[in-house]
């Protein structure tokens, strides 16, 4: 199980939201690639990161905060956020991004997934956004009739190396992971699924160490990472001390 700490960029400053309102964004550092080499130092083995601008640009905005990003670590990181045409997944990925994220793209071009999976193996990741069950898109601006394991279903055998499946209404409200939700969609589909949306405290991280939900690749964390309501050190050693031993 992989813990991934979410940087989301937003004007060039590292933030979170709640439910996805651009409106009501707290600034925790505003500099994402300072907030990259702490999550490093911490132990992280893989940042998560994603362009809120671009999210609703429908191109990337903050291309200059993920590229200090990058000369700040050497952990990998999975970026998402106006990626929508297959010059800018290739753009991120030969400047050092690990894999992509598609997601209004995966709703309203989803050729546009094949063709990427093909071209760049084990480097797409769809983001399955849903508010009600059902998908959302254009940075979670507009909510489809879409139900999310419809969605995930359709790139079953397109090669996809994760869907990332993000709660809206949890989202940075520490309410917890909506893991009943995410099992569902992970046990009605091959591809690795990623949890995100809630995830408030070390009790969720024991939650994903139980038997049942050994079939998610790990899970995202952002507003409990940065008001301390989860400690970085304990849930690192917990997950490191649940690992088979090889």
């Amino acid at each position: 199980m992989i813990l991934y700490p979410a940087i989301d960029l937003k004007d060039g400053e590292c933030v979170r939201l709640i439910k996805g309102d651009m409106d009501a964004a707290t600034v925790f550092n505003a500099s994402p690639a300072d907030q990259a080499a702490q999550f490093e130092r911490q132990g992280f083995e893989y940042l998560h990161v994603v362009d809120l601008n671009g999210a609703f640009a429908g191109q990337s905005v903050n291309g200059d905060a993920v590229d200090a990003i990058l000369n700040s670590v050497s952990i990998p990181i999975q970026l998402g956020g106006g990626l929508r045409d297959m010059a800018g997944i290739d753009a991120w990925l030969d400047k050092g991004i690990a894999r992509v994220i598609l997601g209004t793209a995966a709703v309203r071009d989803p050729q546009l997934v094949h063709n990427a999976c093909r071209a760049f193996p084990h480097k797409i990741a769809v983001g399955i956004d849903a508010r009600g069950g059902r998908v959302a898109v254009e940075g979670w601006a507009e909510t489809s009739d879409l139900a999310a394991t419809t969605l995930a279903r359709r790139f079953e055998d397109a090669g996809v190396a994760a869907v990332i499946y993000t709660d809206i209404d949890r989202d940075g409200v520490l309410a917890g992971l909506n893991i009943e939700s995410t099992l569902d969609l992970a046990n009605s589909v091959t591809i690795p699924v990623i949890a995100s949306g809630g995830l408030a405290s070390i009790t969720d991280v024991e939650r994903l160490l139980q038997p049942d939900a050994a079939i998610l690749n790990g899970a995202i964390s952002g507003r409990a990472l940065y008001d301390g309501r989860l400690d970085a050190a304990e849930a690192l050693s917990l997950i490191a001390a649940r690992r088979p031993s090889t």
